[in-house]
């Protein structure tokens, strides 16, 4: 059988390393031996003797955080030994070494896959405030390890050595040290046309020494208090 399907670029990523890389700009593959944690759902394939257990996301305390905040990773465990082939949507994913003392502040969205030795948790972004109905919580990641992020289309690495402004659904994750803040449009100028684009009157500021990844797209707003107002208010987020 011939087919230009079966060239060496489709053909599955073979190391001689366990753990997570590119098998292409779509897909993750993760060589297991022995545990990793996943968005749920974004299993594609996998090979060998592998089990898969939800999570929620990640733990009591975080499952109660993320109906607060409406935000989170919704997660699964891999262990076992095998060959994982992860997507979400066709997103573009890229891997990211984190090393100690390195901290990533991350939209939960954005999160497809990290290494167990990872720490993470829900934080409120700094300087939000009540101002937006998103971003103001993220996933803060700590440690050594990897992990693997998605973005809608092929992003911009901002280096953060002058005051910079990103629209909050297209922030997909910055540098944690960062010092964060939002301002209304119409104090950049930008009027009404940011809210009419996105649905949100306000644009995030970036200070201090470190990145911020955008991507050439937009999240949903997040919605935090407001969805636990449409479904009935504290307890009904959390019952939902």
């Amino acid at each position: 059988m011939r087919s230009e399907l079966f060239s060496a670029e489709n053909l599955e990523k073979e190391s001689a390393q366990p753990g997570m890389r590119l098998q292409n700009s779509k897909m993750l593959k993760i060589e297991l031996n022995g545990e990793a944690m996943a968005r749920v759902g974004s299993m594609v394939a996998y090979q060998g003797q592998v089990q898969f257990q939800a999570l929620g996301s990640g733990g009591l305390g975080k499952f109660l955080k993320q109906k607060l905040t409406g935000e989170g990773v919704p997660l699964m465990k891999l262990t076992g030994r095998g060959d994982v082939f992860l997507a979400d949507f066709a997103k573009d994913v890229h891997v990211i070494d984190l090393e100690p003392g390195d901290a990533l502040s991350i939209n939960g969205s954005s999160v497809l896959a990290f290494d167990s030795t990872l720490q993470y948790d829900i934080r409120m972004v700094q300087g939000a405030g009540m101002a937006s109905s998103s971003g103001l919580f993220n996933c803060v990641f700590t440690g050594h390890g990897r992990i693997a992020i998605t973005t809608k289309g092929t992003p911009v690495v901002l280096n953060v050595d002058a005051p910079t402004y990103v629209d909050p659904q297209a922030a997909v994750c910055w540098s944690a040290n960062l010092q964060t803040g939002y301002h209304r449009a119409e104090q950049l100028g930008l009027g009404t046309l940011l809210g009419r684009r996105t649905g949100e009157a306000f644009t995030m500021t970036f200070a201090g020494q470190g990145f911020v990844v955008v991507q050439p797209s937009e999240e949903p707003p997040i919605m935090g208090s407001g969805t636990q107002e449409q479904q009935g208010g504290l307890l009904g987020g959390l019952l939902s």
